[in-house]
């Protein structure tokens, strides 16, 4: 019988930096899914800043909030239409004030949740 010899996983050092809201959490994420989309393979501890979270943890959130309909479907519409732009909507253009609406609406639900999990400062 041949042994193996254990090598332990390394563990960075780096601390993970929370986002700092969470439209920034936001837009990491959906960018993050457009690249996984496109067939960039995301791993954790690969990118420029080191993150306290992987792009599900934020689905999760998401499909929780909904599920207890905290958020509702114009919510998500909203959320990915301005995410895949990575703009928020301009509540001074009349025609995105409803979606500005949803926009603060589903990110003030999603902040305390976030906040908690450590993922938003």
């Amino acid at each position: 019988m041949s042994r193996t010899r254990f090598t332990p996983i390394r563990v960075s050092a780096v601390t993970p930096v929370p986002f700092a809201s969470s439209e920034e959490a936001w837009f990491w994420f959906v960018q993050a899914q457009e690249a996984r989309l496109a067939g960039a393979r995301i791993r954790a501890g690969q990118g420029d800043v080191p993150r306290p979270c992987e792009p599900l943890d934020v689905v999760r959130v998401v499909d929780r909030l909904y599920r207890q309909r905290q958020l509702l479907r114009d919510h998500l519409a909203v959320l990915v239409h301005y995410g895949r732009r990575c703009l928020a909507p301009d509540p001074e253009r009349g025609r995105e004030q409803r979606a500005c609406t949803l926009w603060r609406e589903a990110l003030t639900r999603l902040e305390p949740v976030l906040r908690h999990k450590g993922i938003v400062q």
